[in-house]
């Protein structure tokens, strides 16, 4: 779902007439120039060592609560024969299935062993249902987290988004709307023939199996229990996917169009949601931990509709960037703990906003200041 490639820069060397000048060390721009605040560091570590388990009765209820209600409602849309009604259905659906949708961000954190059941449980009743399987964000997301990678040109999810041009915002939530027929194609199309051509599979598996912005990503191939993972994945997908299509055809499209239409408003939602998870500042300079703290977004509390646009902790995407494995249901208690302990004159408090539009309005002007 990239928009539009990075490029490198060049340092190049100055010369006058009799002899080139000594190079001279690129410095760090913007924020990657940021030390560490290490006291910072070590408070987010030290004070939640005791909420930093994966609770498996918070989990589960969340996560069949959201796909059941998510489910039901989009039955309501199919069947319900007022189109405003309907409309409503949908809304609810939508805003549920974004919820269950978005437990795909703890699968790549949580260790494997941690919620027993849990990855292939919401693989079966989400993730393949809606052809998002886990495989498209594991091995992914956690290179967004690498010291060396975050905000460069190897991170999957980083775009100098704040300085593109200002037609860059809007054409990067409208190109969600299609992703639910892109993903439709792929696992009904894309992965049957790849299995069957061998360079087109790799080419489906480098440039569309992964939930990346940036168009440059190249995904490595698959080994060992990964690569087993994600013939099963793959397998389910395209069964299901491919199952829509016939039922469709004898049995009428309606169904699968108000199903596309409900998972294209959870894209915009998701894709609006990742347009102020950063500030998207960085030109490609690597980052210290805190320069990455800064660059990202929490909107906590007072912020009341932060829960529907930015749920499963999201809201705290920057504290989620000190603690990468902290459970979802913990990041609002461990917020509340650095926020007293560190004081509102702290680096903490920096990425701390208070709400959608703000963030939105900030991104839209940075886009149309000169370069």
């Amino acid at each position: 779902m990239g928009l539009i490639g990075i490029s490198g820069m060049i340092a190049t060397d100055t010369l006058d007439h009799t002899a080139a000048a000594p190079a001279q060390p690129t410095l760090p721009r913007g924020l990657a120039g940021t030390p560490d605040d290490k006291e910072m560091l070590r408070a987010a570590v030290e004070l939640t060592r005791d909420i930093a388990v994966a609770r498996p009765e918070i989990y589960w209820p969340d996560m069949l609560a959201s796909a059941a209600l998510g489910y039901g409602a989009l039955a309501g849309a199919i069947l319900s024969a007022n189109p405003f009604i309907a409309t409503l259905w949908g809304v609810v659906a939508a805003l549920a299935l974004y919820r269950a949708l978005l437990f795909i961000h703890e699968l790549t954190h949580i260790h494997k062993n941690a919620l027993p059941g849990f990855r292939f449980g919401w693989n079966l009743l989400v993730g393949i249902p809606m052809l998002t399987p886990s495989l498209m964000y594991e091995g992914v997301h956690t290179l967004h987290h690498a010291r060396t990678r975050y905000g460069t040109a190897d991170d999957p999810e980083y775009l100098p988004l704040a300085l593109m041009k200002p037609w860059s915002l809007p054409l990067f939530i409208l190109v969600a709307i299609l992703l639910p027929v892109g993903l439709l194609i792929r696992s009904a199309v894309l992965v049957p023939l790849g299995a069957v051509i061998p360079p087109l599979g790799r080419l489906v598996w480098e440039r569309a199996s992964a939930l990346s912005i940036n168009p440059d990503f190249r995904r490595r191939p698959p080994e060992g229990e990964f690569a087993r993972m994600v013939f099963w994945q793959e397998l389910g997908a395209s069964a299901w996917a491919l199952f829509l299509v016939w039922w469709s055809a004898t049995h009428g499209w309606r169904p699968l169009l108000i199903g596309i239409a409900v998972i294209s408003l959870t894209a915009v939602l998701n894709q609006i949601r990742t347009l102020v998870a950063h500030l998207w500042e960085n030109e490609g300079d690597a980052m210290t931990v805190t320069g990455q703290y800064l660059d990202s977004v929490n909107v906590p509390p007072p912020a009341v509709l932060a829960p529907l646009w930015a749920p499963v902790g999201l809201r705290y995407h920057a504290l989620h960037h000190l603690l990468p494995s902290m459970p979802y249901h913990s990041l609002g208690e461990a917020h509340s703990r650095l926020k007293k302990h560190l004081g509102l004159e702290s680096t903490y408090e920096k990425a701390n906003y208070r709400g959608l539009l703000p963030l939105v309005g900030r991104l839209a002007r940075s886009t149309m200041m000169p370069r």
